[in-house]
């Protein structure tokens, strides 16, 4: 049972921050931890849930030195959900889960930016390799993760290719900047891996960026050109995923929070989130818009149906 209550906000303690939430954004990692099918579970009876919020800064705790009263934040790295999820009008989280905001950043577009952006910056980047003039298969690309990808592979000069199951989403991400969009319908994952061969004149892809897995793992793996990358991210479809046979290729599992939870790699990241948001290359994708934390259960209900693209995003 998803429902919103009354708690008590603690004052922030030696350094944490206390945050107003004005938005928070919505991920797929939330729905699998409400129903149980996250890395970690709950904590029962009565568990927060959230990893993705804008805000402003309201109080600090002692030793707080990156962070003052009045800052525009973000949240995400590091953050526990059943003690710190961010589904609040105020929270209280440790320093290091908290990041500057732009000032230029409103909060609803700083709620659908940090999670999406930095996952398909440390895959793609740091994991993958990804190079200017390679071609990167994006799956499920209409997704949030998806559509920051395609940005964050343009902003490098790499050529994204993409697949969505249905043709109303097509238009969107060619308009986001993907180069080719394989409408997938009910097509078998060995017609996409030869569609995306057609497209590379037959040498395939150096980087496919997975969010389904499941399978149609190992038949989409022959989209891969000899010793690329195959980064998987989320494993959307649950059933058994078969081990791709087509070497020679690299085979990463990739969790954001190996990135972000690090000093380093928090550094990197953020800077390069930033660096798109002020400067526009970076255009969250915003699908819908719900006004007050009452909607929250609307707000999962239309994550589940799929018929978004992006980000959902629940104003405080």
């Amino acid at each position: 049972m998803l429902r919103v209550e009354d708690v008590p906000v603690p004052d922030p303690a030696p350094g944490q921050v206390l945050v107003r939430v004005d938005a928070v954004g919505l991920n797929r990692a939330e729905a699998l931890f409400r129903s149980g099918g996250y890395y970690y579970q709950p904590a029962l009876p009565a568990s927060r849930l959230g990893y993705e919020a804008a805000g402003v800064v309201e109080a600090v705790g002692d030793g707080v030195t990156e962070l003052a009263v009045g800052d525009p934040v973000l949240t995400g790295p590091g953050i526990e959900m059943s003690a710190q999820g961010v589904y609040a009008e105020q929270v209280v989280l440790p320093e290091t889960a908290v990041l500057r905001r732009p000032a230029s950043v409103d909060p609803v577009t700083g709620a659908a930016a940090w999670l999406t952006y930095t996952t398909a910056y440390g895959a793609l980047l740091e994991t993958a390799g990804l190079r200017p003039g390679d071609h990167v298969l994006i799956t499920g690309a209409s997704s949030g993760v998806g559509t920051a990808a395609i940005q964050v592979a343009r902003r490098i000069g790499a050529i994204p290719l993409t697949t969505t199951r249905t043709e109303e989403k097509r238009d969107r991400l060619l308009e986001l900047g993907a180069a080719e969009v394989i409408v997938t319908g009910g097509s078998a994952p060995e017609a996409v891996a030869k569609e995306v061969k057609r497209l590379t004149g037959g040498d395939g892809a150096e980087v496919i960026f997975d969010a389904i897995g499941g399978p149609g793992f190992g038949p989409l793996a022959e989209a891969l050109a000899p010793g690329g990358s195959l980064v998987v991210y989320g494993w959307l479809d649950t059933r058994p995923a078969e081990i791709p046979r087509n070497w020679p290729f690299t085979l990463h599992t990739y969790a954001n929070l190996i990135l972000t939870t690090t000093p380093a790699g928090r550094r990197r990241s953020t800077a390069f989130l930033n660096a798109g948001l002020a400067d526009g290359g970076f255009r969250p994708v915003v699908g819908e818009v719900l006004d007050g934390l009452d909607r929250i259960r609307d707000a999962h209900c239309l994550m589940e149906s799929n018929r978004h693209t992006g980000k959902i995003v629940v104003r405080v």
